[in-house]
């Protein structure tokens, strides 16, 4: 195949190439997107079907089965998921959201809050579909027509009006929606390299951290000290200042910036951040974030952090930091945790107990798990260099900017 820049006409969908025809979601269906089954969920039965649920859908679009559940419903047979069937979330925070059915998923039941759309094959690739439907023009068109007084939604009679880009053949459709679906495995078989690393990482954590001969277990508050974050009002933050770490700045144990927030207002010496801090999450709307943690350097250093965190600054952290990513950790923050409120205090940090050996097995332990960390950061790297280039692709393909003929 060759790749061929095209001339392009403009639309009411943008810039598509000039050979190609805009058509609305209706006239590429073999009939109207139908709702999906009201019923209540019950307990997983294997006798039972499976219940596909908004929540059962991953923002990439994947099926989640972890949380499976099934549906006891006498009209469940009319409601189950075929091969090349599309449904689309209707409403709440997921509106817009894709999944396409595929019978390795198995026998799937989908619920009232998602809507199934039936492609006809002789005039749209259902392939061709479901990756129009995870680029920044779909989404575009999501946030405008799902708004609403309340809750944002949309319904199958806006769901047809949808406007579909198409190349001149069917053929062609074919062949782009191929071209994505080969990054999209490229970028599947990163992904679970990534898990298993992960998992790896953490059995070597387990291991590593058993107590041996000659260990001795001591309490966070006897070798470093827990200090909670500023606290400052929405007229204090500005456009820049100083940077406050917040829980949104903490991701897979390491510092993102993509969410930033500066104030301009006094910080006390201690609430300057350090080279070698630990900054833990201690309070959040969600239990599953507290404990969450990262390791303070580049450009984290020299800024503060937010009420909801405390940094723990020991001469071990380097050490520690690794507990911190154990269960040795995570089961006593499940113990501190409050019944109402999810936080946990300074004097429960400060209470945590964790094995510690000798210096030069602490510098051994670390050198292991941080070649790891140094593996599991590449591969995440190649992950976000995926995701970008299968972005590219289909801005590019998907409104015949670029042609494979």
């Amino acid at each position: 195949m060759e790749l061929v820049k095209e001339k392009y006409q403009k639309t009411e969908i943008g810039l598509i190439s000039s050979d190609w025809k805009v058509k609305s979601l209706g006239e590429c269906l073999i009939k109207n997107p139908d709702y999906g089954i009201n019923a209540a969920s019950v307990k997983y039965n294997d006798t039972l079907p499976t219940y596909l649920r908004i929540t059962d859908i991953s923002e990439s679009g994947k099926y989640i089965s972890q949380n499976k559940v099934s549906v006891n419903h006498s009209l469940s047979s009319l409601y189950f998921l075929d091969e090349e069937d599309i449904v689309f979330a209707r409403t709440g925070a997921s509106v817009g959201k894709t999944y396409l059915y595929k019978k390795s998923d198995g026998k799937l039941v989908f619920a009232g809050f998602l809507i199934r759309a039936k492609v006809n094959s002789k005039i749209l690739n259902y392939q061709y579909l479901y990756y129009l439907t995870q680029t920044k023009y779909y989404w575009s068109w999501v946030l405008t027509n799902s708004m609403r007084s309340g809750q944002p939604g949309i319904n199958s009679n806006e769901i047809k009006l949808l406007p579909i880009p198409l190349p001149p053949t069917l053929q062609e459709q074919t062949i782009i929606a191929s071209a994505i679906s080969n990054a999209d495995t490229w970028i599947t078989n990163l992904e679970n390299l990534l898990t298993k690393k992960r998992q790896i990482k953490q059995g070597a954590l387990q291991e590593l951290l058993k107590p041996k001969k000659g260990w001795v277990v001591k309490k966070l508050g006897e070798v470093g000290e827990c200090i909670i974050g500023l606290t400052y009002s929405p007229d204090n933050v500005t456009s820049e200042g100083k940077l406050v770490l917040r829980s949104s700045n903490v991701k897979d144990n390491k510092l993102v910036y993509s969410d930033t927030v500066f104030v301009n207002v006094e910080v006390s010496e201690k609430l300057i951040t350090r080279k070698g801090d630990i900054l833990i999450c201690v309070r959040n709307g969600s239990r599953n974030l507290i404990g969450k943690c990262a390791y303070i350097d580049g450009r984290g250093v020299g800024e503060t952090f937010g009420a909801f965190m405390s940094v723990f600054r020991s001469n071990y952290n380097a050490y520690i930091f690794q507990v911190f990513q154990s269960n040795i950790i995570k089961k006593q923050i499940e113990e501190h945790l409050g019944a109402t409120i999810n936080q946990i205090t300074n004097k429960s940090l400060n209470s945590f107990q964790i094995p510690f050996p000798t210096i030069k097995e602490q510098e051994y332990i670390v050198a292991i798990l941080s070649d790891m960390d140094a593996e599991i950061e590449q591969l995440e790297t190649k992950l976000e260099k995926a995701k970008k280039v299968k972005q590219g692709m289909m801005q590019e393909l998907l409104t015949g900017k670029t042609r494979l003929v």
